[in-house]
C-alpha cells in the first residue's frame, strides 16, 4: 500500500479522483474509497436519512467522500440505500464513507421513520407482504 501523498508544508494531498474505464467501470476495487476498512464507526441503518449541515470539512475529502456529500447536499434527504445505489458502490462502503462524513460533520443521520410510529421488524409480515404485492404488480 502506498503511503498518503504529502504537499508543500508537509500536509496530505488530495488523493486522485477513482479510475474509471468507459466500458468496465470503476478499476480500483471499491474497498480502497474508505481505505480498506470494512466497519463505520457509527451504526447506520440502510433506511437512515442522510442530510447535509452545510459544514465544509477542514480535511481533504476523497473523490467518493467529496460526491457522497454532493449527493447528500443535492436533496432534503437521502436513504444510505440509494446513495449506494448512486454512487455504484456496497453498502458497506458507503456506511463507512458517511460515518467519516458525520465525523467531519458534514453530515447528519436521522434513524428510518415507519408509518405508525412504530419500528420494522422482520417478522411483520403485512409490511412484508405489501412490498411483495407491489413488486409483482410492477412484473
Amino acid at each position: 500500500m502506498r503511503a498518503p501523498a504529502r504537499g508543500v508544508h508537509g500536509t496530505q494531498a488530495a488523493p486522485d479522483p477513482p479510475w474509471l474505464d468507459d466500458s468496465a467501470g470503476r478499476v480500483v476495487r471499491p474497498y480502497t474509497a474508505c481505505g480498506g476498512r470494512t466497519r463505520s464507526t457509527v451504526a447506520l441503518d440502510l433506511l437512515s436519512l442522510v442530510t447535509a449541515t452545510g459544514v465544509r470539512p477542514r480535511v481533504p475529502l476523497g473523490a467518493e467522500h467529496t460526491l457522497a456529500l454532493r449527493l447528500c447536499a443535492g436533496t432534503a434527504a437521502v436513504t444510505v440505500a440509494e446513495l449506494a445505489g448512486q454512487l455504484r458502490l456496497p453498502a458497506v462502503v458507503v456506511k463507512v464513507l458517511l460515518s467519516d462524513l458525520m465525523e467531519y460533520g458534514a453530515v447528519m443521520v436521522q434513524a428510518p421513520r415507519f408509518p405508525g410510529g412504530g419500528s420494522f421488524a422482520a417478522d411483520d409480515q403485512s409490511l412484508l407482504r405489501a412490498v411483495l404485492d407491489g413488486l409483482r404488480r410492477r412484473l
